[in-house]
């Protein structure tokens, strides 16, 4: 039997590669630089399944994969996957506290740190970065001060050392991560289900009349948000995760009558749902 390949969003020491380490340790694991190349990936059978971040506790949605997922990819959400985020400021060894003048990580790392840093480092540039294993290397190949906001893997695999621990703004900080592949998972009994819609016309009570159906139907929603539809200012797509499975008879039915309400209508894939081990 072949080993399984599952793409990340990399390189090796981001938060992406511990959760794909989580999901399946034996895998070969291919790290790529963006969620779109992630995708483009499992589109072209370089990996069988990709894995990227969707939704964190402290900052909400990553809008790079609900966007992909609504506009730019066939691929469905098969599994979900949760990660708790702990977050370390990480220096050169050897390097004071004293005098730092910049910080890289990625912006949803910098995000989750924000008190951290202007508390301590006011004064500090603070620099984007594409991962937060990135962000180590930019720090290390930094010829000023500098620190890079990352995790304890990537202060192994990198070399650096840990100036400050669990510097996110709260805890716990909680990541979710979906598993993309070409398609979603069986049934299994304890399922949810992912979908985006909207609708061609503006006019009161049209969400009203869709969130209704699953009231009606006693379907409990376990999130709903919108996003831009990118077509017009005012427009929004929304989204909506739902417990149940698409093939179920009754959550079937009731997305038919949605989809009978809608001019846009995506089902983005039925999976397990995640559960914490006791």
């Amino acid at each position: 039997m072949s080993q399984k390949s599952i793409a990340y969003l990399g390189p090796p020491g981001t938060n992406t590669e511990q959760a794909a380490l989580k999901y399946d340790p034996k895998a070969h694991l291919i790290p790529f630089p963006s969620v779109a190349a992630v995708a483009s990936a499992v589109d072209t059978g370089i990996a069988g399944e990709g894995i990227v971040p969707i939704e964190n506790s402290l900052e909400g949605s990553v809008n790079d994969t609900l966007d992909l997922l609504i506009h730019e990819s066939r691929l469905l959400i098969s599994r979900e996957l949760v990660l708790d985020i702990e977050h370390h400021l990480l220096v050169k060894p050897g390097t004071s506290a004293a005098g730092l003048k910049v910080i890289y990580s990625h912006p949803q790392a910098l995000a989750q740190s924000r008190r951290f840093i202007e508390r301590c480092y006011p004064k500090a540039q603070v620099v984007a970065a594409l991962s937060t294993a990135a962000a180590v290397e930019d720090m290390m190949a930094s010829n000023e001060p500098a620190a890079a906001v990352g995790n304890a893997r990537a202060a192994e695999l990198y070399g650096a050392q840990i100036l400050a621990r669990n510097i996110q703004d709260r805890a716990p900080n909680v990541t979710r991560f979906v598993v993309l592949a070409p398609a979603d998972h069986p049934p299994t009994g304890r399922d949810k289900t992912s979908l985006a819609f909207t609708f061609a016309e503006d006019r009161p009570g049209l969400l009203y009349e869709v969130l209704g159906e699953f009231a009606r139907h006693s379907i409990n929603l376990a999130k709903i948000e919108s996003r831009p539809s990118k077509e017009a200012l005012g427009r929004y797509i929304f989204l909506i995760d739902l417990e149940g499975h698409r093939q179920d008879k009754l959550i079937g039915s009731v997305l038919k009558e949605v989809q009978a309400k809608t001019s846009f209508f995506k089902v983005l894939g039925s999976y397990p749902r995640y559960e914490a081990a006791p």
